[in-house]
């Protein structure tokens, strides 16, 4: 995928999410600034695509930009041409001492590349709309989708390093485009029955009547058909397989001793294991408690908090197996920067209003002075205090209002964002 271009649409909608405090889900890339690490990500971990799998581990605190992270290395992975799932972790949802419920929210949530540059980010079946597009590439080589599915059917049964039912499924979903004479209805219940075995639901015996299948996703199994995903992903062709895990709601601190024991588990076995998987890179990232809360954090589970390693307090480096993105740097310069971006952004959403905007110099004076209001050590990060300053200053500016004093604008932000 190119990079992805802003029209009018989208610059509206990247619009709407800043001015909600939440950086959008397409178009971060289009203001992001000082972003020299995830840079650095990027040719160290994405380009080239994922071989042997591997796993890092993001901290930082509530407001530190792991979101924004999250969705900048997302769009670098979509232009590196891989898949990307993103998945909040919860202790009632999505409980990682159940990873059986983690692997079916990675498939509900893939999105392709294709699935991204057209803003297809809500279809109900993602997997299915990825099992579609390598049909319909095949298709095009062979020139008809009976030729393209037996082709596909002869070459994915020979990878016999991918799980059995894994692919027998997938092979029956692909047939289903090749069937002749069926009502549409017909075969649009069978694509989603067939895709329910990837989110643990529907009847085992219905899978092993029609389609020879002779297990489930479970708890034993989840992390072996996680591992077939992988490798099944770059035989498609994509780069591998990026998986965002956010533990946002510090779902480790509300488990049960019991439950807080399998998850620890769950987490080393993904670790002493993911060497030897293919085309799958996993981020986990959590609050700094998951580290060193005397209760809940890893430092109660001596082997795995070694095999992660702790949060330093320093500047994280990519090839470090732990990120602490609380201490990246924070130059005032490209705040600025990102103000003037966005103004180029309003540009495009209100073409007919630009001369209404103030100019850049402006903007970048007054994003200064509200950030020269604002304390070294405040638990509100100057980035979100920057890019609130300048998507409420554009706005008014639309509106012929005058922009406040730094001071004054500083401080309604901050009282805001503390509400939140």
């Amino acid at each position: 995928m190119a990079k992805l271009q802003i029209d009018q649409s989208l610059a509206k909608q990247i619009i709407d999410s800043l001015g909600k405090g939440v950086p959008p889900h397409r178009g971060v890339s289009a203001y992001a600034t000082g972003t020299e690490f995830a840079e650095k990500v990027r040719s160290r971990h994405l380009e080239g695509g994922i071989a042997n799998g591997k796993i890092r581990f993001v901290g930082g605190s509530w407001g530190a930009g792991k979101t924004h992270f999250f969705r900048l290395i997302r769009e670098y992975a979509f232009e590196e041409k891989l898949l990307v799932s993103t998945v909040e972790l919860s202790s009632h949802e999505t409980p990682f001492n159940k990873f059986e419920r983690v692997f079916f929210e990675i498939v509900r949530n893939i999105t392709s590349p294709a699935m991204y540059e057209e803003a297809n980010l809500s279809l109900a079946l993602p997997f299915g709309e990825v099992l579609r597009e390598a049909l319909a590439r095949w298709e095009g080589d062979y020139g008809s989708t009976g030729d393209a599915v037996r082709a596909l059917t002869d070459e994915l049964m020979q990878q016999t390093d991918i799980d059995i039912d894994f692919r027998r499924v997938v092979v029956a979903y692909w047939t289903t485009y090749a069937t002749v004479g069926a009502e549409v209805a017909a075969l649009e219940n069978a694509r989603g029955t067939l895709l329910q075995w990837f989110e643990g639901e529907g009847q085992l015996r219905t899978f092993q009547r029609e389609y020879e299948v002779q297990k489930m996703v479970k708890r034993e199994n989840a992390r072996i058909v996680l591992a077939s995903l992988g490798k099944f992903v770059r035989w498609l062709g994509f780069s591998g397989l990026l998986v965002l895990l956010d533990e946002s709601e510090m779902s480790h601190s509300t488990m049960r001793k019991s439950s807080l024991k399998d998850a620890h588990n769950n987490l080393l076995h993904l670790i002493n294991e993911i060497d030897d998987t293919e085309g799958l890179f996993l981020i986990y990232a959590a609050v700094p408690d998951f580290w060193e809360d005397p209760k809940s954090g890893i430092r109660t589970y001596g082997a795995l908090a070694g095999r992660i390693g702790a949060l330093d307090q320093k500047p994280p480096r990519a090839l470090d197996n732990v990120w602490n993105i609380d201490h990246l740097t924070q130059d005032r310069a490209p705040f600025a920067d990102a103000a003037a971006k966005i103004r180029e952004i309003y540009e495009i959403a209100y073409p007919k209003e630009v001369a209404g905007l103030p100019p850049v110099a402006t903007l970048r004076d007054h994003i200064d002075g509200v950030l020269d209001e604002h304390p070294e050590f405040s638990h509100v990060s100057s980035w979100r205090v920057a890019i609130t300053a300048t998507i409420q200053a554009l706005n008014m500016a639309l509106e012929g209002d005058a922009l406040p004093a730094p001071k004054k604008h500083h401080d309604d932000i901050v009282s805001s964002l503390e509400d939140d």
